[in-house]
């Protein structure tokens, strides 16, 4: 299995060399990440795990051009509101949670301090539950999207202002 922070490292090589396509497996889990002009990441289970996953795995590649189509109009947004602001962005595709459980309170609300540790939100992907951290000092301004939502690779999930 791959952790976030080597997704998020293989990401940043990506993005900062002109390589286009990078295919990494690692202990029967297979993770692809691919920059036609905007990175993509796809992460593949292990062969044992597809079977259960065969129905949602097209649905995901047929539904991820048109938010990616619709991207770029929301991060031209997000500055107009107020360019001092800070997004804390998703770094995978996957399925946002503002809390741990269904029952519990949100990690953070519009108007709460962050820091840099502070746990935001959960990204599923895979039914592995990554919890992002903030990555910045500052107060929750708003938060971009809806619980339960599919998210894209790089779209912006809370505005912050930093301190």
């Amino acid at each position: 299995m791959f952790k976030l922070s080597e997704i998020k490292e293989l990401i940043k090589l990506v993005d900062s060399t002109s390589v286009q396509e990078l295919e990494v497996e690692n202990e029967g889990s297979r993770l692809v990440i691919r920059k036609p002009g905007k990175a993509e990441v796809a992460y593949v289970p292990a062969p044992q795990a597809v079977p259960a996953h065969t129905p949602a795995a097209p649905a995901a590649a047929v539904s991820a051009p048109a938010p990616e189509a619709a991207a770029p109009a929301e991060p031209a947004k997000a500055p107009d509101r107020a360019g001092n602001l800070h997004q804390i962005v998703s770094p995978m595709v996957g399925t946002f949670y503002r809390a741990p459980s269904p029952d519990a309170p949100p990690f953070v609300n519009v108007g709460d301090r962050v820091t840099e540790k502070t746990v935001v939100c959960i990204l599923e992907a895979m039914k592995l539950m990554n919890p992002l951290e903030a990555e910045v000092r500052g107060e929750i301004v708003e938060v971009l999207v809806e619980n339960g939502q599919l998210v894209e690779y790089g779209q912006p999930l809370f505005l912050v202002k930093p301190e």
